[in-house]
């Protein structure tokens, strides 16, 4: 399912180009813990659209919805906004704490949510894809287990949507290490990055101990070099598994030294379009955000490590 710019191909039918740089929409539809959220406008998608985008990464919470009680049918308006700005979309699940709990307890439930929402877009001609846990938190061998039913449920429904998976340990690369794909034509595997913690997560309100983080900067040749080797052992994976890998989220918290975050973000980039693989930024307009939704305007420097002039150059695998 490659295409022959690198990236994963979102279906023969569409006219969409293939992933190659996309960014995350967290926080609008996938709140919690109080934490305020945002409302994703139209203005919005096409700013993403107009600054060199060509996909949108949705996450969703969406565990513990019933059936008619409305998310679906406004993550369906959302995948058509989007596709109105001809941006390919990823419907992604987020914060399903109860899956990583009680994997086998919750593996139905997992597969009735997918399996819904795989029979709505069924028939859509649009690009999507469905990545069915983002950043699983159960032991692998847990996560391996539960991946089949999952994809099953989809599958019920279509036979070729892509489908995305990472692995265990919040997709990290050490994560992918350890995932084991069922069969199947129209897989994606998928790798989180977000190293050094200390440095991308300096201050998170979420990660305990991390205010001692503050003040870590990124640069030197030895930073550069880890995320290389990183990111190559990533590529190299996929390489041996024979899918397509997509970089489904790296970013800097706002907290960092900026001069950091922006030589880090480029570095990460333009590794990855080096080695063939597609991005999704963390995030669009969260505390690691690339937007300032009170300006309305992008944050010029990360835009710009982001977005270089032109197309990215994927090399050959």
């Amino acid at each position: 399912m490659s295409s022959s710019s690198g990236g994963p191909d979102l279906e023969a039918r569409t006219t969409t180009p293939a992933l190659e740089r996309g960014i995350s929409l967290g926080g609008a539809l996938a709140r919690r813990d109080g934490r305020p959220g945002w409302e994703i406008r139209q203005r919005h998608l096409a700013a993403i659209a107009a600054a060199g985008f060509d996909f949108v990464r949705l996450p969703v919470r969406s565990w513990g919805h019933a059936p008619g009680d409305g998310l679906l049918e406004t993550v369906a308006a959302l995948v058509d906004a989007a596709w109105a700005e001809r941006l390919a979309v990823i419907v992604t699940m987020h914060h399903a704490d109860e899956v990583d709990a009680d994997p086998s307890g919750t593996a139905a439930e997992l597969a009735g949510w997918w399996r819904r929402i795989a029979a709505h877009f069924a028939a859509a001609s649009g690009p999507l894809a469905f990545e069915l846990l983002n950043e699983p938190c159960m032991p692998a061998r847990e996560w391996n287990a539960l991946l089949p039913a999952a994809l099953g449920a989809v599958r019920e429904a279509d036979a070729t949507r892509p489908v995305i998976v990472g692995g265990a340990d919040a997709s990290s690369v050490a994560g992918l290490r350890e995932l084991e794909l069922p069969p199947d034509e129209h897989l994606v595997a998928t790798v989180h990055y977000y190293e050094p913690f200390r440095f991308t997560h300096q201050g998170a309100s979420w990660e305990p101990g991390s205010e001692a983080w503050a003040g870590t900067v990124w640069g030197s040749d030895a930073d550069h070099a880890a995320v290389t080797a990183d990111l190559e052992s990533a590529a190299a994976w996929a390489r041996r598994h024979g899918v397509p890998l997509l970089a489904g989220e790296f970013g800097t918290i706002e907290r960092a030294d900026q001069p950091s975050r922006v030589r880090w973000t480029r570095w990460v980039r333009t590794e990855l379009e080096r080695l063939g693989v597609p991005w999704a930024y963390w995030d669009f307009a969260s505390d690691f955000g690339a937007y300032d939704l009170e300006r309305g305007e992008w944050r010029a420097d990360l835009l710009g490590a982001l977005i270089a002039s032109g197309p990215p150059t994927y090399r050959t695998r």
